[in-house]
């Protein structure tokens, strides 16, 4: 799966909600909710942009001065209200590496006491948690990843090699974001 690809099914909840609140103006103000935490998790430009195009804006002039991330998000929304079958799978599981910068973020952000990230990573750790597998034990851990703990044997204890490779790689960006 290439890089582009990776950001849209990472972002495919809300790419799919959005692209769904235009066909179904009665899902805007749950689409907005979710706009809403992204922008105070510093998602603003792409918020901004989405914003424009639920009001009905559709020029390619919307991708102009937004990061590469940003405009694979806009491109797949606009892609997927032309052709809704371009649009991802929600159900499908991302790539874990490519989760593990987000988690981390959120868990640095979180053990700064941002409240908002807070939110979201209780709401995130309820959904692990309901998965099951080593799925279940991230969500178990991420309490003690915002508290500090990082020693990779502590926090992978039952998990899979697949669990394992995720708090690593969880680890690693936490040591960068933490500018050790």
């Amino acid at each position: 799966m290439d890089r582009q690809q990776q950001i849209i099914q990472s972002h495919a909840g809300v790419i799919v909600q959005v692209v769904q609140c235009i066909g179904n103006p009665s899902l805007i103000p749950q689409t907005e909710e979710i706009l809403q935490i992204s922008e105070k998790n510093g998602w603003g430009d792409v918020v901004m942009v989405i914003r424009r195009i639920i009001k009905g804006e559709r020029d390619e002039n919307l991708l102009l001065g937004l990061d590469e991330e940003d405009s694979t998000i806009v491109a797949a929304i606009l892609l997927g209200i032309q052709n809704p079958a371009t649009l991802p799978d929600p159900n499908k599981q991302a790539d874990a590496s490519m989760a593990a910068p987000g988690l981390a973020h959120m868990i640095h952000q979180a053990s700064t006491g941002r409240p908002e990230a807070l939110e979201i990573i209780s709401q995130m750790a309820e959904q692990m948690s309901a998965a099951g597998g080593d799925m279940k034990n991230l969500g178990g851990i991420m309490r003690k990843m915002i508290n500090g703990e990082r020693d990779p044997k502590v926090l992978s204890r039952g998990m899979g090699a697949h669990g394992r490779q995720l708090v690593d790689s969880i680890l690693e960006e936490l040591h960068k974001l933490s500018g050790h």
